[in-house]
């Protein structure tokens, strides 16, 4: 959180005071730091040393076409799971021959616009999605690159709704089942086999699981090459996490060092799938207190941020730290629950929260680089916020906020 720090008692964001953004884009804002961004992607890139590697950015961390652009030009690919993302990469300038496509429900319109972008590689997640694919590919007279992405049964330890590598788990191929499958692609007349692929969740504060997980698929990778089929990349996947509190994480190179030690002795490309870990903390979520109500049960201060802006603490009760932008105060502290205007008991960004507040104070919510603005929707029919990029002393409207006009473009009566 380094690149959002407080100057002469306000904060800022590198060299640009959250006051002044809020006095010209008001809030709810996103502000994002592209030195943040730049750094946490080079830290990546710089462990691999000599090893051939390959970054795909999770594009679905944050997808905004300037945040896609920055990592474009730093030379990086990136993972997506839909043709939605797709468009985005193209139009941010990323290369299609650096684009790995995830997820286990790709459309045969997805497929079809995949292959004639000639992405790099598909992670099949199904033996089903496997036979749908030869079959695009043999109808438009190409050879789909393919990775089989196996779940490897690893606990990655993290909240069950975003961990997946477990056997109950919806991704990727058993296990159990992958060897055969393996043999089935690739005596597929359409199906170019290149690959093989895990991911076993996100926000993973611990390098085993990570490690377990590679040393799985290095075993079955040695099985395969014994019977003729030679693989050219693992895929590991993305997952780790960042700082939202106190916790304690692996840091990009202790993450790639574990990885790296673990494939030793393997000739082999790597690839990896940051998103969390690169733009979490890269990005800020700004809002203004519109009231204070204060009750003999419960303090709570109403801002103008929302579920629909920021939906980890309800979906996740994920915790996010939140600052006053200012911070002298003649207010006394006390502790509130920080809520939105929406109309849901789960509308809440921060409970227990003991800060010296007034009406009309300016408040950041940390860590909403990832899964921030990429989560929000309508709801309560509430236009989404705009999103600032800041680059040292300059300030740059990524998104404009959406107007009540938009809210209705595309409805008919």
């Amino acid at each position: 959180m380094s690149d959002f720090t407080y100057k002469n008692g306000q904060l800022h964001a590198e060299d640009i005071s959250l006051l002044e953004i809020a006095k010209r884009h008001n809030t709810p804002c996103y502000i994002y730091s592209k030195k943040a961004i730049q750094t946490k992607y080079t830290e990546f890139d710089l462990a691999f040393t000599s090893n051939q590697h390959l970054i795909c950015y999770a594009v679905k961390a944050n997808s905004n076409i300037s945040i896609l652009n920055i990592l474009a030009k730093m030379g990086s690919g990136f993972d997506i799971v839909s043709s939605g993302e797709l468009f985005r990469v193209l139009k941010a300038g990323g290369s299609p021959d650096k684009v790995v496509f995830s997820g286990v429900g790709k459309r045969l319109d997805e497929m079809k616009f995949a292959l004639e972008q000639n992405i790099k590689c598909f992670n099949v997640e199904s033996k089903s999605e496997l036979l749908k694919l030869n079959e695009i590919a043999e109808s438009m007279k190409v050879s789909a690159p393919v990775s089989l992405r196996v779940n490897p049964d690893v606990d990655a330890k993290t909240h069950p709704y975003i961990a997946t590598g477990l056997k109950e788990n919806k991704f990727g191929i058993s296990f159990e089942l992958a060897k055969d499958i393996f043999k089935q692609a690739a005596k597929m007349s359409n199906i170019n086999l290149i690959g093989i692929d895990c991911h076993i969740g996100s926000q993973i504060s611990e390098l085993s699981p990570f490690q377990d997980a590679l040393q799985k698929l290095l075993d079955l990778i040695d099985e395969l090459t014994k019977i003729g089929i030679q693989l050219r990349h693992v895929d590991i996947g993305g997952g780790l996490g960042i700082t939202y509190k106190d916790e304690v994480l692996p840091t990009p190179s202790q993450y790639v060092n574990a990885i790296t030690n673990t494939a030793n002795g393997h000739d082999l490309e790597i690839i990896i799938e940051p998103g969390r870990s690169i733009v979490g903390n890269a990005g800020i979520l700004l809002t203004k207190v519109e009231y204070l109500n204060e009750t003999p049960f419960k303090n709570f201060a109403v801002v103008d941020t929302a579920m629909n802006d920021l939906i980890r603490p309800s979906l996740y009760n994920g915790w996010h730290e939140i600052k006053r932008v200012t911070q002298d105060s003649d207010a006394k502290e006390k502790t509130y629950d920080i809520v939105g205007p929406i109309c849901e008991t789960g509308d809440f960004v921060g409970k227990n929260r003991t800060l010296p507040l007034t009406e009309g104070d300016l408040l950041a919510i940390f860590s909403t680089g990832a899964y921030g603005f990429s989560m929000s929707s309508n709801y309560n029919s509430r236009p989404r916020a705009a999103e600032i990029l800041v680059d040292d002393n300059q300030v740059y409207e990524i998104r404009e906020r959406e107007t009540q006009e938009d809210l209705i473009n595309g409805e008919l009566l």
